[in-house]
């Protein structure tokens, strides 16, 4: 009888089978499991010997150099120590601003640098917001608001017998969507008045409509008067405009009425004077100090004599 017609001696031929091929994984695993702890204990050795070790990374301070109503200007300086005796190649630089979960931005940085050996290096990393775009993906989010963000930075460096490494980063922080003071020119107070050179005062009112309070330091402004420009000037003005609210300020200015032709009858007799006018406040804000502008078009004020003038004071006007 063949060796085909007897079950048990198939059965034990396969199970030799089998058994060979087990074996032969398992020294085909033992011998990769050698190899394997082999390179670690090299790599280990060679570590302990040269001083091989993984650098450390951190955000060590935001800035925000400049900011206005359309754009901010973000850097984000991250310092990176390198503990080896060689320089280490900085590969990429992925980085993330979000706000509530919301994507802002995102973008990567190749070839970033290089770390000097057994040193650190402040790796600065520029991002520009747009506030158009960010109000136009997320409406809710206003003008004159504050939002939150998070900026997430994952470095990845190449080391010696560690290989690749991405090193995760965050901080978090706040941030202004920036809004323009409304003006409004409220009178204009004689403080001498003659037809060939008046000295007067504008009373100007600015509404801060931000959620953050402002510290003027500074105005520049033109002003036109019944269609006739009577110049500007650039004054250091110092003011608190105070988050969501009303302020006054005082801006002197010199004109000659004759120059005006029979509008200035109109004016003299106090009936309203159509007005325009533009200009900039440098301001300094918790996120640093912005340059607003401040315009108005076809508004309307009064004109007041002192009373020494033969005019009414301030009070005497409402």
């Amino acid at each position: 009888m063949s060796s085909s017609e007897n079950p048990e001696i198939v059965e034990r031929v396969f199970k030799e089978e089998e058994e060979k091929e087990d074996k032969k994984d398992e020294e085909n695993g033992g011998f990769l499991k050698k190899v394997k702890g082999f390179v670690q204990d090299i790599g280990e050795k060679i570590e302990e010997t040269i001083g091989f070790g993984k650098p450390t990374a951190d955000v060590a301070a935001i800035h925000i150099p400049r900011i206005n109503l359309k754009t901010a200007e973000i850097v984000v300086d991250v310092l990176v120590k390198n503990p080896n005796p060689i320089p280490i190649p900085l590969i990429d630089i992925n980085y993330l601003i979000e706000s509530d979960g919301r994507k802002l931005l995102s973008g990567l940085i190749p070839d970033a640098g290089t770390i000097h050996a057994h040193g650190s290096q402040t790796v600065k990393i520029p991002v520009n917001l747009v506030y158009d775009d960010i109000k136009t993906t997320y409406h809710d989010i206003k003008p004159g608001s504050i939002i939150p963000y998070k900026i997430k930075v994952d470095l990845i460096v190449d080391v010696p017998v560690f290989g690749r490494i991405t090193i995760p980063l965050e901080k978090t922080g706040e941030i202004p969507i920036p809004y323009k003071p409304d003006i409004d020119l409220e009178k204009i107070h004689f403080e001498r008045f003659s037809f060939e050179e008046t000295v007067a005062v504008l009373k100007l009112k600015l509404e801060n409509k931000n959620d953050f309070d402002l510290g003027l330091n500074s105005v520049d402004y033109d002003l036109t008067l019944s269609d006739v420009n009577i110049g500007g000037a650039e004054l250091e003005k110092s003011a608190k405009l105070e988050k969501n609210g009303i302020s006054y300020i005082d801006l002197p200015i010199t004109f000659m009425p004759k120059d005006f032709g029979s509008a200035l009858w109109d004016m003299i007799r106090g009936r309203g004077t159509g007005y325009s006018m533009k200009g900039h406040i440098n301001v300094d804000t918790p996120f640093g100090p912005m340059k607003l502008p401040i315009s108005k078009e076809g508004g309307t004020t009064r004109l007041k004599k002192n009373k020494e003038d033969g005019g009414d004071d301030d009070e005497d006007e409402d």
